[in-house]
């Protein structure tokens, strides 16, 4: 990730500060992407390692017609787990980072009235950019937390993502077919199929869980900010909690129609089980 570009401390943010959190936002940003896999551990080497091994593993155990995961699989999925809170905690961290930099820079935007246009433009160019980066590592919690709650539906997209062939290709066609036939033709789900519909369910139970937590946060957040909006006659002040007030409404509005889309999904989700397998996912 790149370091957002600040002004110089002599706009009223602390110099110490701010190095402190910009090198703590750098170090993170790396950390995302190169620490997850070492802290994940699992012996697989890359992702495309882990796809293949993924692919032979779901095979093994869609041929088994068991519900327990195969060893194979259950490797997999723990290694994928694993991943994500990994991934799911330094993003959360980083987000603190970015969330705390951004406050710094536009106070110090806020205290900048006097000093000239080219700094005020700075400040609010590094508070704009730092704002857009939190937003980013946000949407990044909220991915990486529903992996971890339901990894092996995370997985999934890792059998379509390139083109199947052989067994892989079979087992793909036998599933989709066992899915039709369980909602159209009232035939028998098979327990591995049981087991990737009850999956698939918990994983879009967690995004509605966590989109409406963070649609919560973002109206109580909103409401705050107009309040502070109405009380506050300097006209700066004003403009900055007004944007935030806007964002943040329209944020909630977007993370909201997450929240139901998602909830759609659990109330049935063996359609859009199948709608996944056939490439609508």
């Amino acid at each position: 990730m790149s370091s957002p570009a600040v002004p110089s401390p002599s706009a009223g943010i602390s110099g110490r500060a701010l190095s402190i959190l910009v090198a703590l936002a750098v170090a993170l940003g790396a950390a995302f992407v190169i620490a997850p896999r070492t802290l994940a551990g699992g012996g697989f080497a890359d992702e495309h390692d882990l796809r293949e091994g993924f692919r032979v593993a779901f095979v093994e155990y869609w041929s088994s017609g068991a519900e327990e995961f195969s060893p194979g699989l259950e490797r997999a999925v723990d290694y994928w787990f694993r991943y994500h809170v990994a991934k799911a905690v330094i993003a959360a961290l980083l987000l603190g980072v970015l969330v705390a930099l951004g406050v710094l820079l536009w106070k110090a935007f806020l205290r900048a009235g006097g000093v000239g246009v080219g700094r005020s433009a700075a400040l609010a160019s590094a508070g704009v950019l730092v704002t857009m980066l939190a937003l980013f590592s946000l949407v990044i919690v909220m991915a990486n937390i529903q992996g971890a709650v339901a990894p092996f539906s995370s997985l999934l997209p890792m059998l379509t993502s390139s083109a199947a062939e052989g067994e892989l290709l079979v087992t793909l066609d036998q599933v989709r077919q066992r899915l039709a036939d369980s909602l159209y033709a009232g035939g028998g789900t098979p327990l591995a199929l049981e087991v990737m519909i009850s999956d698939f369910s918990r994983y879009h139970v967690a995004m509605a869980v966590i989109a409406a937590i963070v649609a919560v946060v973002l109206i109580g957040l909103s409401v705050v900010l107009w309040k502070r909006f109405a009380r506050t006659p300097d006209g700066r002040t004003r403009r900055v909690l007004g944007s935030f007030g806007v964002v943040s409404a329209v944020l909630s509005v977007a993370v909201i129609v997450v929240a139901v889309a998602n909830t759609t999904t659990v109330a049935d989700p063996a359609p859009a089980l199948l709608a996944f397998f056939d490439g609508g996912w």
